[in-house]
């Protein structure tokens, strides 16, 4: 059976998470808004202990927190529900960088059809922002900053605490999307960071359940514009019923993750020194500076394999990725190229994603399996588990 090596995709749910959840699908299943009677009572309690443990983990206050549909939606509410003030007060520039999320891309394009001014910054070679690229692109009239927590396809951490600094004393808002690095790193509770976005599926809790932190400054929020209208849940800004047993579950995955950070983390960089170790014959290049990447994400590209080819020839033995999920069709990585790699290297790279719960790996067979793409002056061999390389 092959193994799942795409977890910078998605998690599996965690079976306390999953057991949770199905209580509030089947037991204690009311509507959070229901005020008359014990179930809606229990539900809303459900939601609120879950605010709370997300809150907990951002350095937050629970009312700051607003569950959204997925980290996308936390993303859009951030980036255009800001967009009202900024026309109002003419503040219309927004600085973000070339290696964001489609979720962050994608509503920029829209900010700058109506009229902003969207400017995004190159990473360095090894897929970080300089903090003082952030200050030097800063102008009175700058609305907005937008700089990801740790980059979804290279792992690669952003120094968001450096960047929060550089922020002190300008009244622009930060955005943080956090759907990557969330409880895996610490480094969101900067007073600073105005606004972050979060989710559950990456944190081994249900998909379609996200979450928006909205930090006050002083006594106001963030002055956000719904871009939804209805019933008025979550101040307004996302209304509709909420999803009781998501939430409850995104919680809990919260609460789990936080308890038992230390062992993950040490349970991921075991199994990166073992993907490191068995693909060395290959003599990969890693794409992203390996000392500022989370644990558990490496993308890597393999010269004269192709990663389309690379990842048909692995089907069957690991389950592994040549670009984010959230791009539906293939196309070349907008990051990678951001950061300056060539045609023939992004073409050929490939994001090996992992966590605490991955089992062992048959890396001989992986080597295998790429060995018959390559020339046969290459003559990779292996034997077992062995694996050597030939002189040529």
């Amino acid at each position: 059976m092959s193994v799942y090596l795409d977890c910078a995709a998605t998690t599996p749910t965690d079976p306390r998470v999953a057991d949770l959840m199905l209580r509030y699908f089947v037991e204690d299943f009311g509507n959070a808004g229901s005020r008359t009677h014990d179930f809606g009572s229990r539900a809303r309690k459900a939601v609120e202990l879950a605010r709370e443990q997300v809150a907990c983990a951002l350095g937050a206050e629970p009312e700051e927190v607003l569950f959204t549909g997925s980290a996308t939606e936390s993303d859009n509410l951030a980036l255009l529900g800001l967009a009202p003030v900024g026309e109002r007060t003419h503040k219309r520039h927004v600085i973000s960088t070339r290696i964001e999320h489609r979720a962050v891309l994608e509503p920029l394009k829209t900010l700058a059809a109506r009229g902003f001014d969207v400017e995004l910054l190159e990473p360095t070679p090894g897929g970080w922002i300089k903090p003082e690229a952030i200050r030097e692109a800063i102008r009175p009239d700058t609305l907005l900053i937008s700089v990801m927590h740790a980059n979804n396809e290279t792992g690669v951490v952003q120094p968001i605490s450096e960047i929060a600094d550089a922020l002190v004393g300008h009244p622009a808002y930060f955005h943080v999307d956090a759907a990557q690095g969330f409880t895996k790193i610490r480094g969101l509770s900067h007073s600073r960071i105005d606004l972050i976005t979060v989710n559950a599926h990456k944190i081994f809790g249900p998909k379609g359940i996200g979450a928006l932190m909205t930090r006050k400054r002083g006594a106001d929020y963030p002055p956000l514009s719904p871009l939804q209208f209805g019933g008025g849940q979550e101040r307004g800004l996302r209304p509709g019923t909420l999803p009781v047993p998501l939430i409850a579950g995104f919680g809990m995955a919260v609460q789990l993750a936080e308890a038992e950070r230390v062992e993950r983390r040490q349970s991921c960089e075991a199994f990166r020194e073992r993907v490191f170790h068995a693909l060395a014959p290959l003599q990969p290049r890693i794409n992203g500076d390996p000392a500022r990447s989370l644990p558990h994400i490496l993308n890597l590209s393999l010269s004269e394999i192709g990663s389309e080819a690379a990842v048909r020839a692995l089907d069957g033995v690991v389950a592994l990725s040549n670009g984010p999920a959230c791009t539906q069709t293939y196309r070349p990585s907008h990051v990678l190229a951001a950061m300056g790699l060539s045609d023939d290297r992004v073409a050929s790279s490939l994001r090996l994603s992992w966590c605490h719960a991955t089992p062992p790996v048959d890396w001989g067979l992986v080597l295998s399996s790429l060995h018959s793409l390559l020339p046969e002056t290459h003559g990779i061999h292996v034997s077992g588990s062995r694996t050597r390389l030939a002189t040529a």
